[in-house]
C-alpha cells in the first residue's frame, strides 16, 4: 500500500504517469488531500489540469477520512500531516511526497518509507513499463512542469537513475 500526498499526485498526473501508477500500485490518500486537489484544479495551468486528472480517477484511489493530523508544523502542512497519519494507521509501505522541506520531518513521524514521486518512475522502469531514456524524459518533463530545474528535488530525482 502506498499513501500519496497532494504534491506527489500532481507531479505524477502532470507527466501522464497516473494511469500507469494506478495500474501497478495500490494508491491511497486522504480527504484533506482531495480538498487540496479540488482547490488546485480551479487554476488554469499545468498544476490545475494535473489536479483535475487525479480527481477524474478517484474511483481508482482509496480515499480515507483521517482524524485531524497530529503531524503539523512549519514544514508539514495539513495534507501531508493527514497522509502521514494515514500511513501510520494503515502501516503503508511508502508515503510519497514531493515536498522536500517536509520530507525529513515526515520521516520522523511515520514508520513508512518516505520518498519522492520519481521513485515510482524508477519502479516502473524496473517493471519494464518504461526504459531508462523514457523515464529520464518523464523526469525532465516533471522538472519543467513543477519548476524543479536546478532545484534539490530534481538533483535527488536524477540521482535515482544513476
Amino acid at each position: 500500500m502506498i499513501v500519496v500526498d497532494t504534491s506527489a499526485l500532481i507531479t505524477i498526473a502532470s507527466i501522464n504517469l497516473l494511469d500507469h501508477v494506478l495500474s501497478e500500485y495500490d494508491l491511497h490518500t486522504t480527504a484533506t488531500v482531495i480538498e487540496e486537489l479540488e482547490k488546485t484544479a480551479e487554476y488554469d495551468d499545468v498544476h490545475g489540469q494535473a489536479a483535475q486528472d487525479v480527481l477524474d480517477q478517484l474511483e481508482r484511489i482509496g480515499v480515507h477520512n483521517t482524524n485531524e493530523s497530529s503531524f503539523q508544523s512549519s514544514r508539514i502542512d495539513e495534507g501531508e500531516g493527514t497522509a502521514a497519519s494515514l500511513a501510520n494507521e494503515t502501516q503503508a509501505d511508502f508515503l510519497i511526497t514531493d515536498d522536500l522541506r517536509a520530507l525529513p520531518e515526515l520521516q520522523t513521524v511515520t514508520h513508512s518509507n518516505v520518498v519522492i514521486s520519481p521513485v515510482l518512475l524508477k519502479a516502473l522502469v524496473k517493471r519494464d513499463l518504461f526504459d531508462q531514456e523514457e523515464a529520464l524524459e518523464k523526469l525532465d518533463e516533471a522538472a519543467e512542469n513543477r519548476d524543479w530545474l536546478e532545484s534539490p528535488i530534481y538533483r535527488k530525482a536524477k540521482n535515482l537513475f544513476e
